[in-house]
């Protein structure tokens, strides 16, 4: 599996010519809404060019479910889409149509195709709705744990799967995430052999490196995350 970070909580999976897109964010779209959220990277045109086999948004917030990235996606009709969203988004994905499978994603869902197993387990977080998101590789065993946005809460352990592999998780401390010391708290209670942190360097300063809890692997912005 091929794993790629796009910025903030952005991800791409590849794995046998297959694509898996979570939450992209492509744009600038969050500084007009708040100013000091200007995005201090620039985007890389390039991943548009990809047209997702599954597109995951793991809730309704401006850089996870953003309304100029998510619509350039969806306009693609050289192939349908599968498009997991837990309720919240969904309302506004499926409006867009273009013969793509939209799917109301909530946490306990479970869906199969292209040799993975996607399960939705509950996040903390000022949507509702959120999600994270279990990315079950059938072929491998692997398991790949995507939280999402998501404060530590205990409420979220009694829906994971022992025998996680690699976890992805917000360490920025900022809008209902976990900082970089409730991070490890919830790494070690996740039962995850390999942490990588997320969800920084786009509206803020802050680098991977923050997160010190090991064993972990610090992703490089459009670069592949060895694992």
């Amino acid at each position: 599996m091929k794993i790629t970070w796009l910025g903030q909580a952005g991800l791409l999976f590849e794995k046998g010519g297959k694509a898996v897109m979570i939450d992209p964010y492509l744009s600038d779209s969050v500084v007009k809404v708040n100013p000091l959220n200007f995005r201090r990277v620039p985007v890389e045109e390039k991943f548009f060019d990809i047209t997702p086999d599954v597109m995951i948004f793991t809730h309704d917030h401006l850089d996870h479910y953003d309304p100029e990235t998510a619509p350039r996606f969806f306009a693609k009709t050289d192939k349908h889409m599968l498009v997991l969203c837990p309720a919240s988004v969904w309302q506004k994905a499926r409006v867009h149509g273009n013969g793509h499978n939209y799917v109301q994603f909530d946490a306990l869902s479970e869906w199969t195709a292209y040799g993975m197993r996607f399960s939705a387990v509950h996040a903390a977080h000022s949507d509702a709705h959120a999600i994270g998101v279990i990315i079950e590789d059938l072929d491998t065993s692997k398991t790949y744990y995507v939280t999402g946005d998501t404060l530590y809460n205990k409420k979220i352990f009694a829906d994971l799967p022992s025998g996680i592999d690699f976890i992805f998780l917000p360490v920025n401390g900022v809008g209902n995430n976990m900082n970089e010391v409730d991070a490890e708290r919830f790494f070690r209670a996740s039962g995850a052999k390999v942490a990588v942190p997320l969800h920084v360097g786009m509206f803020d300063e802050k680098t991977p490196d923050i997160f010190k809890a090991e064993p972990r692997v610090l992703p490089e912005l459009y670069k592949e995350i060895k694992l």
